[in-house]
């Protein structure tokens, strides 16, 4: 199930926003929130309120906010505002004032059956290599010279 959150408009570049957005792309949502305040840059607190968002969302849903991971995190820009500054000899020195879009997608992980069927064969592998050196234990005490002579 994806739970999504949108936040338009941001008066942030995406430059910066897409920064911080790289430090908690592999983290659960829970523990993003626990960091992003303590990463000193102005980029985390949007961050922190549009995935807020999407947790309380996903509790709407009726969905565990321990199950979910990040699916996608897209930073997009958004309109620009065209401003100026005085410069010298009073020309005028445009600027661009930039937005972004954020955009958080979460999943529910779901149990993977590649894990379950991998520890099964890690562990009949296992029991494998007990049988057989069992068996080279029995060989050796029936057909081998004794370890005495």
């Amino acid at each position: 199930m994806e739970i999504k959150a949108i936040q338009k408009f941001v008066r942030m570049s995406p430059k910066k926003l897409r920064v911080v957005t790289y430090m908690i792309k592999n983290l659960k949502p829970i523990k993003a929130i626990e960091i992003l305040p303590h990463i000193e840059k102005k980029a985390a607190e949007p961050l922190i309120k549009v995935i807020k968002t999407a947790i309380a969302n996903a509790k709407q849903k009726k969905v565990s906010e321990n199950d979910l991971v990040f699916k996608e995190i897209q930073i997009n820009e958004g309109p620009r505002l065209k401003r100026w500054r005085a410069g010298a000899r009073g020309l005028v020195k445009p600027y661009k004032r930039r937005m972004s879009h954020i955009r958080v997608v979460l999943e529910t992980r779901e149990p993977e059956p590649i894990k379950e069927s991998r520890e099964k064969l890690i562990a009949q592998k296992a029991q494998d290599k007990i049988e057989k050196e069992q068996k080279d234990e029995k060989k050796e005490g029936r057909g081998g010279k004794s370890p005495s002579e």
